[in-house]
């Protein structure tokens, strides 16, 4: 039996940009990118703590140390600059393995900077 698991998230991201005038994605800063995990063109579920939406997009790479948290395209219409986010990434694994993962979390500050939690 297959399970779908959490692999990685960044927690509390503070939305930089919302750019309707895009292809659509997410473009999030490489740093933070590496640190969960994440790859350039993967699927991501946003999780919007301010106003409740919720959509899938893909990941597009973001400057280096920049902080950049950008939803593009049709989903821009779902945040605003300021907004605070969720973005999540999920595998599907065997039971087995499922049992013993546990996702990356990244915890960041109101500047989308790396925390220790």
């Amino acid at each position: 039996m297959k399970r779908t698991m959490l692999l990685s998230k960044i927690y509390r991201a503070v939305v930089t940009e919302a750019n309707k005038e895009y292809e659509g994605s997410i473009e999030i800063d490489k740093e933070l990118l590496e640190a969960a995990g994440m790859l350039t063109y993967e699927q991501v579920q946003i999780y919007n703590v301010t106003n409740g939406n919720r959509f899938e997009t893909y990941i597009i790479e973001g400057k280096p140390g920049s902080g950049t948290i950008g939803v593009k395209g049709a989903a821009a219409r779902l945040v605003a600059v300021g907004d605070i986010l969720i973005i999540a990434t999920y595998a599907v694994m065997e039971l087995s393995e499922a049992e013993n993962t546990k996702p990356t979390v990244v915890y960041v500050d109101g500047n989308n900077k790396r925390i220790n939690k």
